[in-house]
């Protein structure tokens, strides 16, 4: 009974310590993470202009595959 005791009191003692060790990882990559991006922030994307070329390609790409669609019901 007495290795039970000390088996599980061995496990509970390593559990504790990943968890907290864990814990602590997630905290440091969460606060570098902050750091990080105060001193080199994400660039914004830029979005292409929509022109005139474009919607009609969009029609035509919307058009063909709702036409493949309905034929392959």
């Amino acid at each position: 009974m007495n290795e039970l005791i000390n088996g599980l009191s061995l496990m509970l003692v390593g559990m504790v310590t990943v968890f907290c060790f864990l814990t602590l990882l997630v905290f440091c990559i969460s606060i570098s993470s902050k750091v990080i991006n105060r001193f080199w922030p994400e660039a914004l994307p830029s979005t292409p202009q929509s022109s005139p070329e474009n919607d009609d390609i969009i029609a035509a790409i919307t058009s063909a595959v709702h036409q493949y669609r309905n034929k392959h019901k």
